[in-house]
């Protein structure tokens, strides 16, 4: 970067090259495509602003990605739009009382890992996002070995998030 408010030389390279990744990464966090490229406009839009090497960019976004998408739920000031949109008609789906369960299963499953400890609810997106264990661990600053043990304590405490409220409803 040249200097105060100017555009990284390599934004457009890595932008082409990380963006599909970004977009995956916090669609599976929000369940919105459409709100998964939100999150990446704002993810690249601080990533412009950052001096992160090119090499260090595709853990940066991934992170920023999960992050990212994970305020937004935890925020909820997308829940209206990303219900909406996700309860659109569907001609595949015949009988509505399915449907219904289904979206309120994601809604549940999306609260719940909204409440997680925030490395591992990140830890959990990237592995289910399709990143190995080494991108996870680059990505987290993690041992490689450790990521294993961080994605199932995430998936437990996933489980236990869901199973405690289930049995407050």
């Amino acid at each position: 970067m040249s200097g105060r408010g100017a555009v990284r030389a390599d934004l457009e390279q890595v932008f082409r090259t990380a963006y599909p990744r970004v977009v995956a990464v916090a669609t599976r966090v929000l369940g919105s495509r459409d709100g998964a490229e939100d999150v990446a406009q704002e993810v690249f839009l601080s990533f412009a602003r950052t001096a992160v090497p090119a090499g260090e960019a595709p853990a940066w976004l991934s992170v920023a990605a999960a992050h990212t998408a994970l305020n937004h739920l935890r925020s909820g000031r997308r829940r209206a739009s990303r219900e909406e949109s996700a309860a659109g008609p569907d001609p595949t789906v015949p009988d509505v009382a399915d449907d219904v369960v289904t979206l309120d299963e994601r809604r549940r499953v999306r609260a719940a890992l909204a409440r997680l400890p925030r490395r591992q609810a990140v830890a959990l997106v990237l592995r289910h996002s399709g990143l190995s264990y080494a991108e996870v661990a680059a990505a987290l600053d993690l041992s490689p070995g450790s990521v294993g043990t961080t994605v199932r304590r995430a998936e437990s405490a996933l489980r236990e998030e869901l199973s405690r409220h289930a049995s407050s409803h």
